[in-house]
């Protein structure tokens, strides 16, 4: 990256310190980009085995009966009250 110091252009305008771009470096990071990420999109496994193991079961799916009720279901909490009213009245008058 360049650095840029501070100066004063013809017209008066005062341009801060910065850092900038070299000359064709973002056409280079953008080829460099788009190679990473083909080599990340095409570099992964193509087996479809799991290496955990292929001889394990998969578990039985099991009946469920709807609804499913929850350990407080009868007894709910109580919820929160808001422990003022809106509007809020900022003029007092005083």
């Amino acid at each position: 990256m360049v650095h840029v110091r501070e100066y004063v252009r013809a017209n008066g305008t005062k341009v801060r310190e910065h850092s900038r771009w070299a000359a064709g470096a973002r056409r280079e990071m953008s080829v460099l980009a788009t190679i990473a990420l083909v080599v990340v999109v095409f570099a992964g496994t193509t087996g479809s085995g799991s290496a955990d193991g292929s001889g394990k079961q998969a578990p039985e799916p099991r009946s469920t009966v709807y609804p499913v009720k929850f350990a407080d279901w009868d007894n709910p909490r109580p919820r929160p009250t808001p422990t003022l009213s809106y509007p809020i009245p900022w003029d007092q008058g005083r």
